[in-house]
């Protein structure tokens, strides 16, 4: 199987790589080939304008999350009724763990998936300069993986000046650009980018950022670029397939079901999660927090995703009915994940950005609060203290991003930090329930979701 692949990236965040992996999903989209992306790093909300806004199926790939051959076998299996993979890279190119280690970065992705490297450049207020700062990156390049630029924020005609110095002095070819357009912006907030939803002419947005590429890029020549991507040898291990075999000990023929929340206030979703769950017998039914009245009735286990609650704190909070809801199946001994803003909706309180206060679902017993600056930020590997979820000395992957804190973050695990090796305290554990700040990755450590998946089926079995 052909696997046409290309990495969108940078050589540092603001350079346009989401305006300009959102305009290629969608005009490739519009030239009827079946393309999806994948979001290297850890962040929730690049995917979640892949797929909204183009309406192509979209995956986070990591290094520091899983090693090499996982990596691999993920995105082998993402391929399946696929011609092209667009990836979009984090941050800068060589940019990962800690800011200077290659776990983590785009191009350690790039270089353990063999995939080609498109790098877009903002070339506002710059000239001849840019040759020199394509030439560093393409120095780092050991692989010679860069095989295009795309200039961002440069008008047609300097754009025709830039093209052929820059391919004569790099040799590295040019394949298209993007001019400067004030008005037509994704936006931000703390946490990057706001969500889609939030943009009330979005569509306009993309098919303005499209209609652009199409007028300024040569999309057979990025095609092209995509097409020398080299191909996995079929010998390869199915490693991730391997792992969750080897960690399952259920009956194929068991089935659960977890309800899984997602609305407005709760997005923030692996697919590789949703997909382990799937592969381990687990039948995933969605459900808003927002607007419905309860869980669904047919669910043995809960996951609360991250999300922006805060955002809808009075229609959320309002629904009295599911915060009941999820109280009651919580004291039947319901198993439960609530990770970042679902960790934040379990609490007593929850206040704004302004400090209005409202009540939680009443879970953990203690407030949180809007601090207005970045509390905890970065990946983790957490322990338990007690093997509830995680046999002894087992780890699970993951990542922080949150403004807000708790009076009460938990006391179950200790997170370390891959960079310094710094830990701290964590999580409320329970033999039922795993509640915290952290975003974990389960392909990182199957056995998590495993474990996930057997306590929903024991509890099946209690109800009946």
């Amino acid at each position: 199987m052909k696997m046409n692949r290309v990495l969108i990236a940078a050589p540092c965040s603001g350079s346009g790589k989401t305006s300009v992996t959102v305009a290629l999903l969608h005009n490739f989209m519009e030239r009827g080939i079946r393309v999806f992306s994948v979001k290297a790093g850890p962040d929730y909300i690049d995917p979640l304008f892949h797929r909204v806004i183009s309406g192509v199926d979209a995956c986070n790939l990591d290094t520091y999350f899983t090693d090499e051959k996982t990596t691999c076998d993920l995105l082998k299996r993402d391929f399946e009724n696929h011609d092209l993979a667009v990836m979009e890279g984090v941050m800068g190119l060589y940019d990962g763990v800690g800011g200077i280690l290659k776990e983590g970065s785009s191009y350690l992705l790039a270089k353990e998936t063999k995939t080609p490297i498109l790098l877009v450049v903002n070339a506002k207020g710059a000239g001849k300069s840019l040759v020199a700062q394509i030439m560093g990156m393409k120095m780092y390049d050991t692989e010679g993986l860069t095989r295009g630029i795309f200039l961002n924020r440069v008008s047609e005609k300097y754009y025709q000046v830039l093209k052929p110095c820059i391919e004569t002095e790099t040799g590295i070819r040019v394949v298209g650009f993007l001019p400067e357009m004030k008005d037509v912006t994704l936006g931000s907030r703390h946490l990057g980018l706001v969500t889609p939803d939030e943009i009330d002419n979005i569509q306009r947005i993309v098919q303005i950022l499209s209609d652009e590429v199409s007028k300024h890029a040569d999309m057979d020549a990025i095609f092209e670029i995509a097409g020398h991507a080299e191909d996995f040898q079929d010998e390869e291990i199915n490693e991730v397939a391997k792992k969750t075999d080897s960690a399952k000990d259920v009956d194929s023929a068991e089935k659960c079901v977890i309800a899984v929340s997602k609305d407005e206030a709760f997005q923030f979703l692996y697919e590789e999660n949703l997909r382990l769950l799937k592969d381990l017998g687990a039948e995933i039914k969605f459900f808003s927090p927002i607007r419905d009245k309860s869980i669904p009735e047919d669910a043995d286990a809960l996951i609360l995703c991250g999300g922006y609650p805060e955002l809808y704190l009075e229609k959320l909070c309002g629904n009295r009915d599911m915060t009941e809801s999820i109280r009651r199946q919580y004291e039947k001994h319901m198993p439960m994940v609530a990770e970042c803003g679902g960790f934040l909706y379990l609490h007593k309180s929850i206040s704004d950005m302004n400090g209005i206060s409202y009540p939680g679902v009443g879970i953990v017993d203690a407030d949180c609060r809007y601090t207005g600056k970045s509390v905890r930020f970065g990946y983790v590997e957490i322990k338990e203290k007690e093997p509830y979820f995680l046999a002894n000395k087992n780890a699970i992957k993951g990542h922080e991003f949150h403004y807000y804190e708790s009076d009460s973050n938990g006391s179950n695990c200790v997170a370390e930090k891959p960079f310094d090796h710094s830990r701290y305290e964590c999580i409320h554990t329970n033999p039922y329930s795993w509640f915290g700040f952290a975003h974990l990755y389960y392909p990182s450590k199957p056995d998590f979701a495993k474990s996930f998946v057997r306590k929903a089926l024991d509890y099946k079995k209690r109800k009946e």
